[in-house]
């Protein structure tokens, strides 16, 4: 039977424009696909920005960590000031309303929530999973957002705050060892047993039996940050249920409905 698979752009597509820019998820908009994805942290006073890193340096004209600086300074700074090969005009760094507002009616917006940073130790923005359900509810997209994260404890609050929302649960070496007895049904057993709906998955960590094993506890595979077009086919012939891509351009190139029966090579 043909198999549908998402395609989500990569913090709006990283690679064409500045990430996580509303530059970037407008020029996703304009390419064949059904999702954006985006990450979220919290400025010191309590706004959700639309941003990557927890400290500001990389991406941006400014400096600081996340948790010292306020949203007034957050927005004068230029999210496009290193962007390879440099762009037209700055970039401001968004809400997370306002690329909502952005997305609604048009695709599906796969919201990762950050954790916090300091000196190495991770940490929770207060109330982030509350602002963040808050958002997504003023928005009137429920059913149109997926929230994701590494933190899987957020995911559960986020939850119980609004059972309506479609929850995943982000897998990397960091969080689950592959190399451990039974380890892939520990985990998709886990993960079902925790509510949530997806696992978005490392594409390194990629085995023939994942979306066979996601899909018999009634959950979906995604696989990110997949970026040419062999890996594209090779997945999405294999049964993931989305791909993540820095290259969102690349989905133009092939056909998505695939034949879930076609094995990966």
């Amino acid at each position: 039977m043909p198999h549908f698979v998402e395609k989500v752009a990569h913090r709006g597509g990283a690679a064409l424009a500045p990430q996580n820019t509303l530059a970037a998820f407008r020029n996703a908009l304009t390419l064949p696909i059904d999702a954006i994805e985006l990450d979220v942290q919290m400025s010191r006073d309590g706004y959700v920005v639309v941003f990557h890193d927890t400290l500001v340096e990389k991406l941006t004209n400014g400096s600081g960590n996340m948790l010292d600086l306020d949203f007034a300074y957050l927005r004068r700074l230029d999210a496009a000031a290193h962007f390879p090969g440099g762009w037209p005009e700055p970039q401001r760094i968004p809400t997370l309303r306002e690329v909502l507002d952005l997305a609604k009616g048009h695709v599906r917006v796969y919201i990762e929530i950050k954790s916090s940073e300091r000196n190495g130790v991770h940490g929770r923005y207060p109330n982030i999973a509350e602002a963040v359900v808050g958002d997504v509810r003023a928005a009137g997209m429920l059913t149109q957002a997926l929230i994701i994260s590494f933190d899987w404890k957020v995911l559960s609050v986020v939850k119980a705050l609004e059972p309506a929302l479609q929850t995943g649960a982000i897998v990397s070496d960091d969080v689950w060892n592959p190399r451990t007895d039974h380890a892939l049904q520990t985990l998709t057993e886990k993960v079902s047993s925790l509510g949530f709906n997806w696992i978005n998955m490392d594409c390194r960590l990629f085995t023939h039996d994942m979306p066979g094993a996601a899909h018999q506890h009634g959950l979906q595979l995604g696989v990110w940050t997949v970026n040419s077009i062999v890996e594209m086919r090779r997945f999405a012939a294999a049964g993931v249920d989305s791909i993540t891509s820095d290259r969102p351009d690349l989905f133009a190139q092939l056909p998505f409905l695939v034949n879930v029966d076609d094995q990966i090579e």
